[in-house]
């Protein structure tokens, strides 16, 4: 069986992903383009409009490539709307999230040979591990949590990922292991609402607890947090990756908004003065760190008052990039229920207008970098660092993909970062 998995959407999409390509490894099968693969698995996002939209095209531009292949749906949008995906052209089968376990013994099913022992690996030892490089991958995504019950007005992935459910430290530490063994040397810690992690166990744990036990294993991989609620950002956090070199000086905390008001429509909690507090917190704890934030612009009600709060904000604030989201209506949602719709084309150009102030933010931290040496990794050809502070920096060749450098930055050029790789500070 050969195979083919296209992720759109999140990183717990991404980690989902990466758990069903090694278990289908593990059965015999083969990673393949989806133009060739016997089965597409299509990991679906539904957190806009516009992600739906996305898993239709990409559903159908398989099925017009690869006619013959046997598309399967997964994800968010197929959580939210199956009756729907189920109609597009090639389609076989539509799993919510919560069939993705099952889902590689019903991937492998669908090819002729169904079993394991027609695989060769009736000892279910069979398999190579998932390798750095597949796919252009160097990172592994380590998801350790997921679901949520926050009751953001605007979001629906309460509905399509259910309940918060935490993994054990103990099964987190295990997976860490294998893939360092496996060669990774970088892992990104994931979930859906990561900062929940543990409130569910019992006994319940904070976040600062996984990443403690992460620390205890001493493995020889850098990890860096994915998207963390800026309420679960907690002095213990700040402090963990301030300590830790093990641990990438990178946050991404999403505001959403800057206006108190907004937020408050939103169901978000805290303020937008709260949250300027807390990324000054981090800025004078972590000095080089890369804090990157969410926001959405047209908010069901946003006054154009409220749009100036959020863009002068960010003007100022000591952030290293931003997303920038044009709200639009998810069905099933409180916001797509509220009045005070804001005009398409007043979102559309106060998204254009915070792109370009996110551009100032990132070319002027890009700018405070040049002559620091970063500790990073390699990736591509080894012509391109990662920085633990979450910079692309191209350096020349020399050095293997997928290994750990020190990197000076040397100049920050319209094309990008450039640098030399260097020896440690102080060495």
């Amino acid at each position: 069986m050969t195979f083919a998995i296209l992720t759109l959407g999140c990183r717990v999409n991404q980690a989902d992903s990466l758990g069903l390509e090694t278990d289908l490894g593990a059965l015999g099968g083969t990673v393949a383009a989806p133009d060739q693969a016997d089965v597409v698995v299509v990991n679906s996002c539904s957190v806009t409009a516009g992600a739906d939209q996305g898993t239709r095209q990409a559903v159908r531009r398989v099925h017009r490539r690869n006619p013959a292949a046997k598309i399967v749906v997964t994800g968010c949008y197929a959580s939210r709307s199956a009756e729907e995906i189920a109609m597009l052209p090639g389609v076989v089968r539509v799993v919510g999230n919560a069939g993705k376990e099952q889902l590689a013994s019903l991937v492998a099913a669908l090819s002729p040979r169904t079993t394991a022992e027609r695989f060769g690996c009736g000892d279910g030892a069979c398999g190579a591990p998932v390798e750095p490089g597949i796919a252009g991958r160097t990172a592994w995504t380590l998801g350790v949590q997921t679901g949520c019950d926050e009751p953001c007005a605007y979001c629906i992935i309460p509905t399509t990922r259910g309940q918060p459910r935490s993994r054990p430290v103990d099964a987190v530490v295990a997976e860490a292991e294998r893939v360092a063994s496996w060669g990774f040397r970088e892992i990104a810690i994931t979930g859906v609402h990561l900062g929940a992690w543990g409130r569910d166990l019992d006994p319940p744990r904070r976040l600062v607890a996984l990443l403690d036990g992460l620390a205890a294993r001493d493995l020889p991989v850098r990890y860096r947090l994915s998207s963390l609620e800026p309420m679960d950002c907690t002095h213990e956090v700040i402090d963990r990756l301030a300590a830790d070199a093990r641990f990438a000086p990178h946050l991404h905390l999403p505001m959403q908004h800057a206006s108190s008001r907004v937020l408050t429509a939103m169901r978000r909690p805290y303020s937008g003065d709260w949250y300027a507090q807390l990324v000054e917190r981090v800025r004078a704890r972590l000095p080089d760190a890369s804090i990157g934030t969410d926001v959405i612009v047209g908010f069901p009600g946003e006054h154009d008052e409220d749009f100036e709060k959020t863009r002068t904000y960010l003007a100022g604030a000591p952030l290293s990039y931003v997303h920038v989201f044009p709200y639009s209506d998810r069905p099933g949602t409180e916001a797509a229920r509220l009045g005070g719709k804001v005009h398409g084309a007043t979102i559309r150009a106060r998204a254009d207008e915070l792109r370009t102030v996110a551009k100032t933010l990132a070319e002027r931290f890009q700018r405070s970098q040049v002559g620091r040496v970063r500790p990073g990794l390699t990736l591509e050809d080894g012509t391109l660092v990662v920085t633990d502070n979450y910079l692309k920096v191209r350096v020349p060749a020399g050095v293997a993909r997928n290994v750990f450098v020190n990197v000076r930055i040397d100049a920050a050029t319209p094309g990008g970062l450039a640098g030399t790789v260097a020896a440690p500070p102080g060495s």
